[in-house]
């Protein structure tokens, strides 16, 4: 299927009535807490240097295929009622019963009823679902994850389903590459008005559902990820998707809004960045200050990209700052050690008003800096 053009502004504006959050400060999630068998740690078990890079690599990424650019699949009918919005492809096979579009619309991408294109499309949305429910699972927590913060790994429930009440915090940790796996055997269902937070450089794209039996995303929540569903997908009245909705055996379902916003599926298209780190003095000794500035570039009719930004060694955080308006975050620190430090920048984003929207401009990271720290004098 077709490539998404880059005319994405309209699809990375979040609604503020959508993006209410819940429990600002969710506890963050320790398996050791919960009589539960299994463990979900801060580092799961497929933590891999990359050499010579600094930097922590988890498991490869659930690849889509030509499901990339798929936002909405069903296999025996679609069926929409109301103001639904489908920023990228729709898709349906077997079935040809695609009911309600208009008034749904199809934003930057094509409708595609059981043709090469869809039967393209399926088959490698099914060698995902296959992957994912494959992966096996590094942490069992009880099926709420509302209130929870959770690092990345490959999940299971106790129960075999998984639910949302209020808000899921994603943190990445600094990874850009980080992926998150949830495996539900049954069902997976959201509340009204929850929400999917991605902090620290957690992507949407690297959000996958694998669900062997129906979905259903709740009025009003904000839904982050890819849903693979064995049978039915649901998207209620007013739901934000960031993401993939894939019913791969039965009908997708879409409850319109009367009255803008809509309710929407949007693939993750966030405008992109680039980053770049310089520390001054360099070579240094210990004891003495450090100063690195990191540099995040963008544009997005002329505004360019705001928000935290994560100092790295390897995997630890040694430091954040605010990118301000030029795009420059520094971080000061003298507690460096003898030897040389593979220090980097990573763009984590947090959002920019450009005019009445709200951006979420796509995380980078910089090359890796080389920080020499010499004796004391």
């Amino acid at each position: 299927m077709k490539s998404l053009p880059s005319s994405w502004l309209a699809a990375v504006v979040v609604s503020a009535l959508a993006m209410g959050t819940f429990n600002a400060e969710p506890a963050s999630y320790n398996a050791a807490a919960e009589a539960e068998p299994g463990t979900i740690g801060a580092k799961p078990a497929a933590y891999q240097a990359r050499p010579g890079e600094g930097r922590v690599r988890r498991v490869p990424r659930v690849e889509l295929g030509s499901a990339y650019d798929c936002a909405a699949m069903g296999a025996t009918r679609i069926l929409n009622a109301g103001l639904t919005q489908v920023t990228g492809d729709l898709a349906i096979t077997p079935g040809d019963e695609v009911v309600g579009f208009p008034p749904g619309e199809v934003r930057d991408g094509g409708i595609y009823i059981d043709d090469p294109e869809a039967r393209e499309t399926k088959a490698d949305a099914i060698e995902a679902y296959e992957d994912a429910a494959g992966r096996a699972a590094n942490g069992v927590m009880s099926p709420e994850l509302g209130g929870k913060t959770i690092s990345p790994g490959v999940y299971e429930s106790t129960d075999g389903s998984f639910r949302i009440n209020g808000t899921l915090t994603l943190d990445a940790q600094g990874d850009l590459d980080a992926l998150f796996i949830f495996q539900a055997d049954s069902t997976l269902n959201t509340a009204r008005v929850s929400n999917i937070d991605l902090v620290n450089g957690a992507q949407a794209d690297n959000v996958i559902w694998q669900v062997g039996d129906d979905a259903t995303l709740g009025t009003y929540s904000t839904f982050r990820g890819t849903v693979l569903a064995r049978n039915s997908v649901k998207v209620s009245y007013g739901a934000a998707i960031y993401g993939r909705t894939m019913a791969l055996d039965e009908a997708l379902t879409f409850e319109g809004t009367e009255i803008l916003p809509a309710t929407r599926v949007t693939v993750p298209q966030n405008p992109p960045t680039t980053t770049t780190l310089t520390s001054a003095p360099n070579p240094s000794r210990m004891g003495q200050p450090v100063t690195f500035t990191a540099k995040v570039d963008g544009n997005v009719q002329g505004f360019g990209p705001t928000g935290m930004v994560l100092f790295m060694e390897g995997a630890t955080i040694l430091g954040e700052a605010y990118a301000d308006r030029t795009g420059i975050a520094t971080f000061t620190t003298s507690s460096l050690s003898r030897g040389v430090h593979e220090i980097r920048a990573v763009y984590v984003n947090g959002g920019t008003a450009v005019f009445e929207a709200w951006v979420e401009f796509a995380p980078s990271e910089s090359p890796v800096v080389a920080q020499q720290v010499l004796n004391r004098r």
